[in-house]
């Protein structure tokens, strides 16, 4: 059962709320001149904690609703499709079936093979708005790309948020133009040839509008985790709150035609059960998939480095599609920013970028001097797929968790910049790029929030600005995350993307999805067929995938290294051309900072 909108068509009017001794249906019409006076109507128990109301009255005409809980409130509903007043306001009924799709030609996509865009609604562009983003999707058509993956979009209190606040999981927020603009998005998005994953969060709730404990017990009395109270996933009365979610992932993927979630920090989620809410949720999804005839795909970040998560259920594991690894971004961001504070201490040398792009995790077993303790399990190299992980050398996280929010462009070079899009692009994982990193985008992505209450605003930024400290940042350069200029700085400026160095960075991030889509070594998913050689001292980097090479001189000045006598497929350094020159004994002289793709790799 689940609790539904009181629109025309619906039937009963359901929730659930299974301590309460009386439950209420608050409505209110939102048609122009009607005397908005609210109508109050009592529910009827149901088996399992339920509430239900047939109610007829409510007409054709559209309604604000909420519910009433033993005389408080009214609440929303805890499955609302629309805020249009902010998440502690009524909820609007919103029918998901007065859209009419054009996507009917959409067969889906499947995620071996493909290429994920991660953006923010609100600083992709100047609207911040989901119409708005669907007009700029020639520009990733452009990229090649395959998956564009929205940060979340879930209703949270005030106007401009990372998304992690969410208090109202069904709901779309408002400033993004609400769930009917996120219908279009999709439809523009499959009608262009790209699929849709969404960003999902079932770990905690937002801090301001979650109404959730008024209903039933979401959420647990055990140990909470990094961002508040966890979810009730198996404890008494978790069987609802666990549909609860598993309902809201069908919604997007079923009702939204959306093709993949990312799930949040899933490592976060408390659950003792046998049959983990990960294993379940993987198992309605491939039946939806089974019946809709598309892929959908279930995509984890996880910082467990366990192999089972993505392990298929026939073979014992949860069987989700794919996780996040932050291992390929630590290695390759201390392979060229040379920063090894935290936990970048133990991805200092260069073995540490050779091991992942050959074994999926670094730590995979091994000790993590950032945790004091060993970490990860190893991948199967021969079974495994690589493209089950999903890598970037740039996201919002490793971002947007600086102190100051700063790009790979704040620190590197163009052909820095280069080898780290390359890596990425050819490497042999799913690739994802962050929204402008395709042109070297000069705007940070800093961490930032709107809470109205001045009380939370305060506790955010002193709490932000402490962490930092304490990581030894000066904390006058740490921005205040309630300041709108924080985030105002964070939008993305696209007419960088005409000027000339960038332009050039653009182009090069279009050969590379070329490259991607034409040469089959670039997408071959066989982890124990990836080649790697290096030298440490000399600072250059050979990576072999099938008939191709790849080589990068991540030194500051230029590098004889070994080399086939292929094609050049790609050739790029900071100031010009990466091959200086080529020898008869099969080496190469590679400029400073530059990458170079060859045709052919030496025996």
């Amino acid at each position: 059962m689940s609790s539904a909108e009181p629109t025309h068509d619906a039937g009963d009017v359901e929730v659930w709320a299974p301590h309460a001794q009386a439950v209420d249906l608050f409505l209110r019409s939102t048609v122009p001149g009607s005397t908005g006076e609210p109508v109050i109507r009592p529910m009827d128990r149901a088996d399992g904690g339920w509430w239900r109301l047939r109610a007829p009255d409510a007409g054709a005409e559209p309604r604000d609703y909420g519910f009433v809980i033993d005389g408080a409130g009214p609440f929303p509903d805890p499955r609302s499709r629309r805020q249009p007043d902010g998440v502690h306001a009524l909820s609007r009924s919103f029918d998901p079936g007065a859209h009419a799709w054009q996507d009917s030609r959409w067969t889906g996509r499947q995620l071996a093979g493909g290429t994920i865009y991660e953006l923010h609604l609100g600083t992709f562009t100047p609207e911040g708005t989901l119409d708005a983003a669907a007009a700029r999707l020639g520009h990733l058509v452009s990229l090649g790309v395959d998956f564009v993956e929205l940060l979340p979009v879930n209703a949270f209190n005030g106007t401009h948020n990372w998304g992690y606040d969410g208090v109202l999981w069904y709901a779309v927020h408002e400033g993004y133009g609400g769930p009917a603009a996120y219908q279009r998005f999709v439809d523009a998005c499959h009608q262009a040839g790209i699929g849709v994953i969404q960003d999902v969060v079932y770990n905690h709730l937002g801090p301001s509008g979650n109404y959730l404990p008024e209903f039933g017990p979401y959420l647990s009395e055990a140990a909470g985790n990094t961002w508040g109270s966890s979810l009730n996933l198996d404890g008494p009365d978790s069987d609802p709150v666990r549909r609860h979610i598993i309902d809201n992932a069908l919604m997007w993927l079923d009702e939204y035609h959306v093709d993949g979630l990312r799930l949040d920090a899933v490592h976060a989620l408390r659950d003792d059960r046998a049959t983990h809410l990960l294993e379940k949720m993987a198992g309605e999804v491939a039946a939806l998939s089974a019946f809709s005839g598309r892929p959908l795909t279930l995509i984890a970040e996880s910082d467990l480095n366990d192999p089972r998560l993505i392990t298929p259920a026939e073979a014992g594991g949860y069987g989700l599609d794919a996780q996040w690894s932050d291992d390929f971004h630590h290695a390759v961001h201390v392979a060229l920013t040379g920063e090894t504070t935290g936990y970048y201490a133990d991805f200092a040398p260069l073995g540490a970028l050779a091991k992942v792009l050959t074994h999926g995790y670094f730590h995979d077993g091994t000790f993590s001097s950032f945790r004091g303790r060993s970490h990860g399990r190893p991948i199967d190299r021969q079974r495994m797929p690589a493209w089950r992980l999903v890598v970037g050398s740039q996201n919002h996280d490793q971002i947007g968790n600086r102190a100051i929010g700063d790009r790979l462009t704040g620190t590197l070079d163009a052909g820095q910049l280069a080898i780290a899009a390359t890596l990425t692009l050819l490497g042999p994982f799913t690739p994802m790029l962050f929204m402008g990193e395709e042109w070297g985008a000069t705007t940070p992505w800093q961490f930032f929030t709107s809470h109205p209450e001045p009380e939370l605003g305060a506790a955010t930024a002193t709490g932000r600005i402490s962490e930092f400290a304490r990581m030894g940042w000066d904390p006058a350069l740490v921005p205040d995350p309630q300041d709108p200029e924080t985030f105002t700085r964070s939008r993305l400026d696209w007419d960088e993307a005409e000027r000339p160095g960038p332009a050039r960075m653009l182009g090069l991030y279009r050969r590379l999805a070329e490259l991607r889509r034409d040469v089959p070594s670039f997408t071959e998913p066989r982890l124990d067929r990836v080649g790697v050689d290096f030298d440490a001292a000399g600072s250059w980097l050979r990576l072999v995938r099938g008939s191709t090479e790849i080589l990068v001189n991540l030194a500051a000045d230029a590098r004889r290294m070994p080399a086939g006598t292929g094609a050049v497929l790609l050739d790029f350094g900071t100031d010009g051309p990466a091959l200086l020159s080529r020898e008869d004994d099969g080496s190469v002289m590679l400029a400073p900072h530059s990458v170079l793709v060859l045709a052919e790799a030496s025996s």
